[in-house]
């Protein structure tokens, strides 16, 4: 009996002892818990951040020039890994093409010239080239022909004389008017100066004290920065008086197909000129391009708010060629409809086959195969004449496309994200959503299934903000985008870059007109 009062004390102290050991488990189990949240969250933002370190000009809208060192040869050696696995290749020389421009191809070397301002006689040789033997007492075999292309750059100055007429009525005196450009008693520089001012700093991206510098090496004339500036300037206030981006939004308006891109540009003041309630946002450049006939317009944006690019736009009611973002949708309800850029999403698709590991996107890989297969399919259809594509042939291809979208969607339903939604299921979704857009080039043969034209002409905003690295104010960037649109469009109508600002400066600038 005398232990029983020790017992009953070891029991509590047992007891409360076992109490605190399930306090610290639970405790444990509970951090345990945490920590695997934790390291299930850290492994999705590592995946994220792989895909995006990832990613290269094959998967997004990076431009190739910033593609990774080693990219283009990580790129080739899995086109050869694809090639083995599926027998084909893509962008890879067939066996049997040769090297160079292919048939039908207008190509842009130079032709031999039959009727050249000068031809000069050669010394013959002086001993055979095989032998050694004397060529003295040769007799002669004929002659061939060797033609050199160049240009003379010569300064010359031209001093217009003014009659000067006094009035019989009032006798002022009045004097003959010089040509475009002058005035009477002054000095100025030529259409010529100013072709290679306007079009090393506009065209040429070079800022306008190294193409003072320039002009002055070349041409042997010395001219000032301020010259250079003075040249667009003139060039753009040229256009404006006459009304060109009037005639380019008119002669665009009555196209049946246009293409559109922005991108964003720096300015070094983007509040310059601007009122202290308005807002300057993020600079940006629009491009509004025509796919065959060569009309190339260039907007400077304040921002890319949808309000911003819908105001440009809203003039037109035919098919646009667009990428996935959101201020062309607001367009919709004027178009005749919108076709999204299959180029955009193939990249898209890339950079979701490429996710793993333990998560296999092969379906990505099928939709471009698809689309791929469906361009295909509408080129043949052309170059037959065919009015549209074979129904059950496009039923076919819509079938596949709409069941690898379905298998996306399911298959990455219930995947977490670091950022939400797995991007497999995001692009399975947009899909969906998008696909008669996705599909519109296979109805509508004169729609292109790419936006590859306004893709690049979007490079010259990237080009000359990589070299000169900004521009000034908005009003800068306004003028440099109305100059690239004038000579990039008259240059697609056959005229010079020294004739279309000749005739600017003459006050009578070549301006594009409706398509008949």
């Amino acid at each position: 009996m005398s232990d029983a009062p020790e017992s009953s004390a070891e029991a509590g102290e047992l007891r409360a002892l076992l109490a605190r050991l399930r306090d610290v488990v639970e405790a444990k189990d509970t951090e345990i818990a945490v920590l695997r949240e934790q390291c299930r969250l850290l492994e999705l933002k590592v995946a994220e951040l792989e895909r995006r370190l990832g990613q290269d000009s094959t998967t997004s809208g990076i431009a190739p020039s910033k593609d990774p060192i080693g990219a283009r040869e990580r790129r080739k050696a899995e086109r050869a890994r694809e090639k083995k696995e599926r027998q084909v290749s893509e962008r890879e020389r067939s066996e049997d093409r040769k090297r160079g421009g292919q048939p039908g191809h207008r190509g842009a070397g130079l032709s031999r010239d039959p009727d050249p301002a000068e031809r000069k006689e050669v010394p013959p040789s002086a001993e055979c080239s095989g032998c050694g033997a004397s060529l003295e007492d040769a007799d002669r075999a004929g002659a061939w022909w060797s033609q050199v292309w160049d240009v003379k750059i010569t300064r010359f100055v031209t001093e217009y004389l003014l009659p000067l007429l006094a009035c019989p009525c009032c006798g002022k005196v009045n004097a003959a008017r010089p040509p475009a450009g002058a005035y009477p008693g002054s000095i100025c520089y030529g259409p010529g100066i100013n072709t290679a001012a306007v079009l090393l700093s506009s065209y040429g991206n070079v800022p306008s004290e190294r193409t003072a510098n320039l002009i002055g090496m070349l041409l042997g004339i010395p001219v000032s920065p301020g010259l250079v500036d003075l040249a667009s300037e003139r060039l753009d206030s040229r256009l404006q008086a006459a009304g060109f981006d009037e005639a380019m939004q008119a002669a665009l308006r009555e196209e049946p197909v246009l293409a559109a891109d922005e991108t964003p540009v720096n300015l070094l003041d983007p509040r310059a000129g601007l009122a202290e309630e308005e807002d300057a946002g993020a600079p940006h450049v629009l491009v509004v391009r025509t796919p065959r006939r060569g009309l190339t317009w260039l907007r400077a944006l304040g921002s890319r708010q949808h309000a911003a690019i819908t105001s440009i736009l809203a003039f037109f009611t035919g098919f646009l060629i667009s990428d996935g973002y959101g201020a062309y949708q607001d367009l919709l309800p004027k178009l005749a409809g919108i076709q999204q850029c299959c180029q955009h999403v193939i990249r898209r698709c890339r950079a979701v086959a490429k996710l793993g590991p333990g998560s296999p996107q092969s379906w990505a890989a099928d939709i471009i195969e698809i689309l791929r297969e469906a361009h295909q399919a509408v080129e043949e259809a052309l170059a037959r004449g065919d009015p549209a594509l074979d129904a059950e042939l496009l039923a076919k291809l819509r079938e596949r496309y709409d069941d690898s979208v379905a298998f996306g969607i399911t298959h990455n339903r219930h995947r977490d994200w670091d950022t939400g939604n797995h991007p497999g299921y995001a692009l399975g979704c947009w899909l969906r959503d998008y696909n008669d857009q996705v599909w519109l080039f296979t109805t509508h043969f004169a729609v292109e299934w790419t936006n590859n034209c306004s893709e690049q002409a979007v490079k010259t905003a990237k080009r000359h903000q990589a070299v000169s690295g900004y521009w000034h104010t908005p009003r800068t960037l306004a003028r440099w985008c109305r100059i690239r649109s004038y000579l990039d469009s008259a240059a697609d109508h056959g005229l010079t870059a020294l004739d279309a600002i000749t005739r600017a400066l003459a006050d009578e600038p070549w301006l594009p007109v409706p398509a008949i």
